[in-house]
């Protein structure tokens, strides 16, 4: 038998080694603490990935706010994209759902979203909180004044 792959040297190899050892009931040679820690980083990367699409549709929505006469298709465009990338998200890991009502979440996410819009804008002076409801802005139908 080939030496076992490495988990520090080569995680794709580490991987595919512990999914066959999975598959074919090799549980004594299954690198269980390793394995737990892949399994919650999939869960941690789910919502980043919720939190970087929220932080970009935020982000849009400022600058659709404080910049009227700089609106345009690509803006449009992009809240559209991030509001379908959201929902599909949330109906594929409904777990996430709850981080939506979690305010420390929506801090971090809401500071995010203003430096973002500051980088692209030059503007700096943006509210401490999020002005808009979850539903406000998730609501398709929906853009700021």
């Amino acid at each position: 038998m080939a030496n076992p792959a490495r988990y520090d040297e080569d995680v794709v190899a580490w991987a595919e080694e512990q999914a066959r050892h999975l598959r074919e009931g090799c549980f004594e040679l299954l690198d269980i603490q390793h394995l737990a820690e892949e399994i919650e980083d999939v869960g941690k990367s789910e919502q980043r990935e919720l939190a970087n699409r929220m932080a970009v549709l935020l982000a849009h929505l400022l600058k659709w706010q404080e910049q009227p006469g700089r609106r345009g298709a690509s803006w449009e465009i992009t809240i559209r994209n991030q509001r379908r990338g959201i929902a599909r998200r949330l109906n594929e890991t409904p777990s996430l759902r709850p981080k939506l009502e979690e305010s420390e979440w929506w801090a971090g996410v809401w500071d995010d979203a203003t430096a973002q819009a500051a980088g692209e804008t030059g503007l700096s002076d943006f509210l401490e909180t999020c002005p808009w409801t979850p539903e406000q802005v998730l609501d398709t139908a929906w853009l700021p004044k």
